[in-house]
């Protein structure tokens, strides 16, 4: 796929591109580089493995060039987006779902409204209410593919402009707090959106599916922890007798930048979280600021697949361009893979590049590649 093919084939015009755009995340990789590094880096019918793989655009890359990909990713949204857009639920079925939780939409109570915190009422109107609560109490996203579909579709438009989702006026990728956001829409006089959730998720789902569903090469997007999934990886290649790794794509966590229980706080309430931003809670989620537990991450994390992969496995990381994130990475790699060439491509700041926050357009220090071959 030369690069005029591949831009055409990732639009909105296609099935592939509609489907990899699944989910606005705070962190991701650009589409396009994705599926360049991919097909750059790798062979088809190889296996590419990114172990902090955000919401897949790595491994939905790697199935739509006729490679096998496995991402783990332990947050659960970026999870559950990587999920559905490699294989997502007969449209029938979907449309089906969401009628259904009219039914236990109705059933949410007055009372059950009125005890949440005040910002779900600045942010939600009373119906829309109703029905995420229906869907958070009765949606089995990480079981079912059809309750795992129609719970994605929720999140995309959770939250972001005011005339195109299903909440008040709030960025789209990035959550805000609490207090903040009920100050900033009373000194506006802003109001949230009165929405019929059924039809207007309808809508949605008729758009993601009007160019079909993309052909991709079985793949597989993990939910969990990368230190105690690799293992399991590796357990399962064994027993598939599956090759080894060829390329190892990724981009971890930047030091002191992601904070996702409170980056994506709405969301993971929705997926059953607490009703206010978490800023102290299972420390994988928040931002890093211990140097020598961010080492350890990134050690642990990229010797585990150093075990996974091929002798003459490529790696390609994306990372932070401060000296801190930047240099720490580079040593881990040059520790664990002592005997490969070291390239460094730096990427400056744009504003689709990871540290860029929607809609923000303060100055970043921008990204460095790190390619290992």
């Amino acid at each position: 796929m030369n690069e005029a093919e591949t831009a055409h084939k990732l639009t909105s015009a296609t099935s592939l591109g509609r489907w990899i755009g699944l989910g606005p995340y705070y962190a991701m990789f650009p589409v396009k580089f994705a599926f360049e590094i991919v097909e750059t880096f790798s062979k088809p019918n190889s296996i590419v493995l990114d172990p902090f793989a955000g919401r897949g655009s790595s491994i939905y890359a790697a199935a739509a060039l006729n490679r096998i990909g496995y991402g783990i990713e332990i947050n659960p949204v970026g999870w559950l987006y990587g999920f559905v857009k490699l294989n997502p639920a007969p449209k029938d079925k979907v449309l089906k779902r969401i009628q259904s939780l009219k039914k236990d939409a109705e059933s949410i109570s007055k009372e059950e409204i009125e005890s949440l915190p005040e910002f779900f009422s600045s942010c939600y109107a009373s119906n829309v209410l109703s029905y995420l609560l229906a869907a958070r109490r009765s949606l089995n996203w990480k079981n079912d593919r059809v309750d795992a579909t129609v719970m994605a579709i929720i999140l995309v438009d959770l939250h972001g402009k005011v005339r195109s989702s299903l909440s008040n006026q709030m960025r789209q990728s990035k959550a805000m707090s609490p207090d903040y956001s009920i100050r900033w829409w009373k000194d506006r006089g802003l109001h949230p959106p009165e929405r019929d959730p059924i039809e207007f998720l309808s809508k949605k789902v008729v758009w993601r599916y009007d160019k079909g569903i993309p052909k991709l090469r079985t793949s597989e997007m993990i939910l969990g922890d990368s230190i105690e999934e690799i293992p399991r990886l590796q357990e399962k290649l064994d027993q598939k007798q599956q090759p080894k790794v060829s390329l190892l794509f990724t981009s971890p966590p930047y030091f002191g930048i992601s904070n996702y229980l409170k980056d994506q706080w709405i969301r993971l309430w929705v997926l059953g979280g607490p009703t206010k931003p978490v800023s102290n809670g299972d420390k994988r989620f928040t931002r890093f600021e211990s140097k020598p537990t961010y080492q350890n991450l990134l050690y642990k994390v990229f010797k585990s697949c150093s075990e996974l992969m091929a002798e003459n496995a490529k790696i390609y990381i994306r990372t932070d361009a401060r000296p801190f994130t930047f240099e720490t990475t580079l040593s881990v790699l040059k520790d664990i893979f002592p005997n490969k060439r070291v390239e460094i491509k730096d990427q400056p700041f744009t504003k689709k590049t990871q540290t860029a926050l929607y809609g923000d357009k303060e100055n970043k220090p921008g990204e460095r590649d790190i390619i290992l071959t």
